[in-house]
């Protein structure tokens, strides 16, 4: 055995995704007998809807920026993503022959565009290295000293030397995604934060006109501003509110200040190629006795949907005078009401505190059971943070794992 190791150890991983599948490929690399269990009928559908419209892999960024995207969560993420930078995953991604581009934005996409070439060339090299995927198994909870099941079969308990739990968050209960795990962690004394939406749409009180007309248009080449900074992008206007991109870069922020203040904007600036200033030059060129509509359009490049939502968030700026228009168009505040449901939601923060796992990714009130991935309390924006951070819990727990199952087997 790799190491001169006393024993073949028996790992269970529970949860087929990203984090699970990674913690099985450098376990069974180990000697390790691995094998995952999923409940859905394929592992790691979250995935693969998230490649469908291009796999956001990871970001091509300066790696001390990508690794501050996680807020509060960075300094406890930093030595796992030290050991599997954004670099390492485009070249973990090449190895199992999907070639990797930086596309404009930074983020960094398969040249395919999608995930199921990917899956099937990892899911091929597991089985090559004899991890063993069990499917419709759904985890009930602990059974005393062994994890209860239900399968296809009925009930069953399995024993293991060493356990992972990879069982994701809250948001997509479709793809399996259901948080079911609570009250299994939550009876043992696992410290456990409430679950919140992230990477999320919000509402907005639309007006009945302008929501039945406007209503998944896009605002393209605009800027938003809220206490997370100030970012270029595109969003829709949704019949509830707001969604997109853009809207999930300002999630966390305007999300937690609705928590601790009630209220909450998002400031968007219409029209970022140009000052104030500017503007207000422009716009005072216009004809008095020219519409409204024709003025933006001539004077500050705004029609369609853009001129729209500056008319629904200020409904008297027809007789606005050109500084405070053009003020407007600048810093056009969208006070939005509450997040989307969480079963919305792209991610989810909140769930299993730092305080709870150790160094190791160990649960500290369960020796011998580990976590990873997105179970844990972090979050990220979209842009290939949370796939990359996903892949780097579940190494970093499976050399954890190891670690303390070599550390058992020597008696220490």
């Amino acid at each position: 055995m790799p190491g001169g190791r006393m024993k073949r150890s028996e790992i269970a991983i529970i949860g087929g995704g990203p984090s699970g599948l990674m913690a099985a490929e450098i376990l069974s690399l180990q000697g390790h007998s691995v094998t995952v269990y999923d409940s859905m009928p394929t592992v790691a559908r979250k995935f693969l809807l998230a490649g469908k419209s291009g796999l956001n892999i990871t970001h091509s960024e300066d790696f001390q920026r990508f690794a501050d995207r996680f807020g509060a969560a960075s300094k406890p993420l930093r030595t796992a993503l030290d050991a599997f930078t954004p670099t390492d995953v485009r070249a973990w991604a090449d190895n199992l022959g999907t070639e990797t581009f930086v596309g404009s934005s930074g983020r960094v996409f398969p040249k395919a565009m999608k995930a199921s070439p990917l899956l099937r060339a990892w899911i091929k090299r597991l089985e090559a290295q004899g991890v063993r995927i069990l499917t419709r198994h759904r985890w009930l909870g602990f059974d005393g000293q062994a994890l209860a099941f239900e399968t296809p079969d009925g009930r069953k308990s399995v024993h293991s030397d060493a356990t992972l739990l990879a069982l994701g968050g809250a948001s997509y209960p479709r793809l399996g995604s259901v948080a079911g795990w609570l009250a299994a962690l939550k009876g043992k004394d696992v410290d456990i934060a409430d679950f919140r939406p992230a990477n999320c749409g919000f509402d907005v009180a639309w007006s009945d006109p302008f929501r039945e007309r406007f209503a998944g248009e896009a605002l393209k080449s605009v800027t938003a501003k809220s206490a997370a900074g100030t970012f270029p992008g595109e969003f829709v206007i949704s019949r509830h509110g707001i969604e997109g991109s853009l809207v999930y870069a300002h999630a966390a922020a305007l999300r937690d200040r609705l928590a601790t203040q009630g209220a909450a904007a998002l400031t968007i600036d219409l029209a970022p190629g140009r000052s104030s200033e500017r503007l207000a030059k422009d716009l005072a060129r216009q004809d008095g006795k020219a519409s409204f509509s024709n003025r933006l359009r001539k004077g500050a490049g705004l029609e369609g949907v853009k001129s729209a939502l500056l008319r629904e968030i200020a409904p008297d700026a027809a007789r606005a005078e050109p500084q405070a228009l053009a003020d407007l168009v600048k810093a056009l505040p969208i006070s939005v009401l509450r997040p989307r449901p969480i079963t919305e939601a792209i991610s989810s923060a909140g769930g299993i505190r730092w305080s709870a796992v150790d160094e190791s990714y160990m649960l500290k009130a369960l020796p011998g059971v580990f976590v990873a991935g997105e179970m844990i309390d972090w979050e990220a924006p979209t842009g290939g943070y949370l796939l990359t951070a996903c892949f780097a819990t579940g190494r970093a727990a499976a050399r954890g794992m190891d670690a303390w199952l070599q550390q058992s087997q020597n008696g220490g």
